[in-house]
């Protein structure tokens, strides 16, 4: 039966394994052992065989060298006249006594079917009368080369070279030129097992290099998996170290500045917040204090009642206004149609021109098109037109101007009024944000809602500006959406 105590012990062993293999850096480990001992496995038996084969081709080498060493000789000596089997015995005699033969080879002299004489003169067991090798070697009537497989130890396989001794159209023997393979194939085996050593310490050193490399490699992916458990809403200050170079480095910058972004915008949304609720609370409390103090007088609820339509009216405008600046920055937004420029600036000359009595100009150097959203650029311009007569005298001079390139289009409105100072031109764009309080009695949200349809547009929007001397809004744009590099 299980035991129950050894429970929670065997999911400990399994939790641990199991937290093994999730890491990236023991499945790469793993795949690169799985590699290594595949072709480690491949690599052994190939080496093997090109040993032996360089083992097989310089003991046929040295068959051919004897061979050729023996046929010398014997062709001297078959050349004489009158030859006898005496005379054969006295040349096998000599030519023995005058060979050193190399490792493993042997010179035998087989005359009639009897073991004349060889050098060495011990034979070894596969080679020696009586045996199979030896009873084909007596049957030889012509040159013959062969190779004799045995399980003996001591001598291997046998490679041979054998034909017949012939003296005047009579055969008298055979000579046989053999060679033990066991030694050379013990070198092979041994240097195959030495392989086999070095490459055992070699893939063993090479997973721990693996492991430690790898570990070092995937650190930017640990830490960024640590920093991302780390970030909440509280905290998103959290950056991975970005040093060195390759895709680990670039995916550690790409999340820094992915972090940035939301740092920002999760700021931003936090101030627009805070903003909001303060833009909101005012008209409310207003509103709720004028309620509460309404009496019953006709008149006095007359003003409140009006009092509090105005409140809830700019309430309204605001929540608008919010929502413009949400929908803003999610796709399909704008509605794109064709443009004509000249036509465009015209008709949002002629819509000005109703806000209040100026000195407006109308600078037009525009005679084309643009693809873009005719009601978001019309609200864009106369939110600047709009800013422009507020901080401009009765008798000022506004200027609307249109300017066309090869791939974009700038509008302007200019004013000669008070001007924003450098400290304001910072955050004159950003939500909430007035210049004078006490000459408007808008939201704060008009020229962010301005940049928020021109960043739409794919474009930019600049201001220049000095007090006392005026100020100049400029949109640039691109006249397509497939041209939005603005420069």
């Amino acid at each position: 039966m299980f035991d129950s105590k050894q429970q929670p012990l065997v999911l400990a062993k399994r939790s641990i394994w199991g937290m093994f293999f999730r890491q990236t850096q023991s499945r790469i480990l793993l795949l690169y052992v799985t590699l290594m001992v595949l072709f480690t496995g491949l690599t052994i038996p190939l080496y093997r065989y090109l040993v032996v084969a360089q083992v097989t081709q310089r003991v046929r080498k040295h068959l051919n060298e004897a061979h050729d060493i023996f046929h010398q000789a014997y062709d001297d000596w078959e050349r004489q006249p009158n030859q006898t089997l005496e005379d054969l015995e006295t040349f096998a005699d000599d030519f023995l006594v005058n060979q050193l033969p190399e490792d493993d080879n042997f010179f035998i002299f087989i005359i009639g079917e009897d073991l004349y004489r060889s050098n060495p003169p011990q034979l070894l067991q596969p080679m020696r009368p009586g045996s199979d090798l030896y009873e084909q070697w007596l049957d030889v009537t012509h040159y013959k080369q062969g190779k004799w497989e045995t399980d003996d130890p001591e001598s291997g396989n046998v490679l041979y070279k054998a034909e017949p001794l012939i003296v005047d159209g009579d055969q008298f023997g055979v000579i046989v030129i053999a060679h033990a393979a066991a030694g050379e194939q013990n070198e092979a085996l041994a240097s195959v097992y030495t392989f086999m050593l070095i490459e055992s310490g070699v893939m063993l050193f090479s997973f721990l290099l693996a492991w430690y490399l790898t570990g070092r490699l995937l650190k930017p992916i640990r830490e960024l998996a640590i920093t991302a458990r780390r970030i909440n809403e509280t905290d998103l200050t959290q950056r991975l170290s970005s040093q060195g170079s390759g895709e680990l480095a670039d995916l550690a910058k790409t999340f820094n500045a992915m972090m940035d972004r939301l740092q920002d915008r999760f700021n931003n949304q936090r101030r627009f917040i805070n903003n909001a609720g303060h833009e909101l609370r005012t008209p409310i409390t207003i509103v709720q204090g004028h309620l509460e103090l309404m009496g019953n007088d006709p008149k006095e609820q007359e003003e409140t009642t009006e009092l509090v339509i105005d409140e809830l009216d700019r309430m309204s405008r605001l929540v608008n206004d919010m929502i413009t600046l949400a929908r803003s920055e999610h796709p399909g937004f704008l509605q794109y149609e064709m443009i004509d420029l000249k036509q465009f600036a015209q008709q949002i000359l002629t819509k000005a021109q109703a806000l209040a009595e100026r000195d407006w100009h109308l600078n037009l150097d525009c005679s084309g098109s643009m693809f873009g959203d005719r009601q978001r650029l019309t609200g864009a311009l106369l939110n600047l037109l709009r800013n422009a007569v507020q901080h401009t005298p009765p008798t000022g001079t506004i200027e609307l101007g249109c300017q066309q390139t090869l791939t974009q289009v700038i509008f302007w409105v200019k004013d000669n009024g008070a001007g924003i100072a450098p400290e304001d031109q910072i955050r004159i764009f950003d939500r909430f944000s007035r210049v004078d309080r006490h000459h408007t009695d808008g939201s704060g949200l008009g020229l962010a809602i301005v940049k928020a349809f021109t960043k739409a547009h794919r474009g930019k929007i600049d201001l220049i500006s000095q007090p006392g001397v005026g100020s100049t809004f400029r949109m640039t744009l691109p006249l397509s959406p497939q041209n939005s590099t603005v420069v």
